[in-house]
């Protein structure tokens, strides 16, 4: 335990270290090379801010975590070699689907890419994950339903890892604010994981939260006179969201129903992703009542509803993060006592008496409510 504390915490400060060492690095070459986000009437920054924070991501994980395990081997660790062996599989797998959406969340960055392809990269890397072992296959009530058929629950992995991957990239619209739900959701994985034991799924959420951290500072912090401020773009968020995606469905294949007073693994595997889902579900079906595509942006989203109530962009980022918080934890402990299904249904409740809440408001404030535009 005490060799797994010093491994995670190293691969923590390395991940902040080069994060903070290559943010600055990424800053100097988009304004060198004119790499800014396009500004539309979606758009709410203003002035040239760079999109490419994300590059900073997988390299920065990938090279701490090999570093580590490295000297692990050379150091003759055996109790944390025999760990990674059990590992190695979904670990590799999982590292070969994250390059595949950096390489395209690049390509979208700098030239574009349309959905449709980004789609098809997304299945292959949801499909590569479940090959390696990653998948659904158990529910632990949910909707009555607890062991799942394999081939069911492959299916199913890949629909998640799509619609979570997407959920993050869709919700970042706010400063901060798909980073700040990035660093809640590492923090509640990687203390699950140390809960029960699974310390490499620790190293991965803490490198995670260890690359978050710097980007946060510059994307909150960051003054765009300056040109300190960067955005993640869509290589930061596809692989920050498979990222979760994948911490999120190895948490739920760990069975804890021969343990006391803990909390269920369906709520604790997801709860840290219930706010960006609801909220990308909210706006899938609204477009599709209006007869709009699905897939084509606008501004419904819960930041542009809350920022049309009257908050500022900085307070509608801690509004939303905060919140998510806030349910992720009820929901956790609540599911230690009460049915998952009722907790679920609950949440839906008060999902859509809020959305309600908040439409209201912004009709009594006088404010144009078609998002569509």
């Amino acid at each position: 335990m005490e060799n797994w504390i010093i491994n995670v915490a190293v691969v923590f400060l390395l991940c902040m270290f080069l994060a903070g060492f290559m943010i600055p690095k990424i800053l100097l070459i988009s304004f060198r090379k004119n790499l800014f986000d396009g500004h539309d009437e979606r758009k709410i920054h203003k002035g040239a801010v760079p999109r490419l924070g994300g590059l900073a991501f997988s390299p920065v994980i990938f090279f701490s975590l090999i570093l580590v395990v490295a000297v692990n081997f050379i150091i003759g660790r055996g109790d944390l070699i025999a760990h990674l062996n059990d590992s190695a599989i979904e670990m590799a797998f999982e590292y070969c689907s994250l390059i595949l959406l950096y390489v395209v969340g690049i390509a979208d960055d700098l030239i574009g890419v349309r959905y449709v392809a980004k789609f098809y990269v997304q299945i292959m890397a949801g499909i590569l994950l479940v090959v390696g072992g990653i998948y659904i296959d158990n529910f632990h009530g949910m909707f009555g339903i607890y062991e799942l058929p394999t081939w069911i629950g492959y299916i199913l992995t890949v629909v998640v890892i799509v619609f979570f991957t997407n959920a993050i990239n869709l919700i970042d619209g706010v400063d901060g604010l798909a980073s700040g739900l990035g660093i809640a959701a590492s923090i509640f994985y990687a203390f699950s994981f140390i809960y029960f034991g699974y310390y490499l799924y620790t190293a991965m959420a803490f490198a995670t939260l260890g690359v978050l951290i710097p980007f946060y500072y510059y994307n909150v912090f960051g003054n765009v006179n300056d040109g300190k401020k960067i955005f993640m773009g869509d290589t930061g968020a596809l692989t920050l969201g498979f990222i979760l995606s994948f911490l999120s469905i190895k948490l739920l294949m760990i069975t804890n129903v021969d343990m006391d007073r803990v909390p269920n693994s369906f709520v604790l595997a997801f709860a840290p992703m219930l706010l960006p889902c609801f909220d990308v579900l909210r706006v899938f079906f609204r477009r599709i009542r209006h007869h709009k595509s699905p897939f084509l942006p606008d501004r419904t989203h819960i930041h542009h509803k809350l920022m049309a109530m009257g908050l500022s962009t900085r307070r509608t980022m801690v509004a939303v993060v905060g919140f998510s918080i806030a349910i992720t934890v009820v929901n956790i402990f609540l599911s230690i006592y009460i049915n998952v299904n009722i907790i679920f249904f609950g949440n839906v409740i008060g999902w859509v008496l809020m959305n309600i809440w908040m439409t209201k408001t912004i009709h009594k404030r006088g404010v144009d409510c078609d998002f569509n535009k």
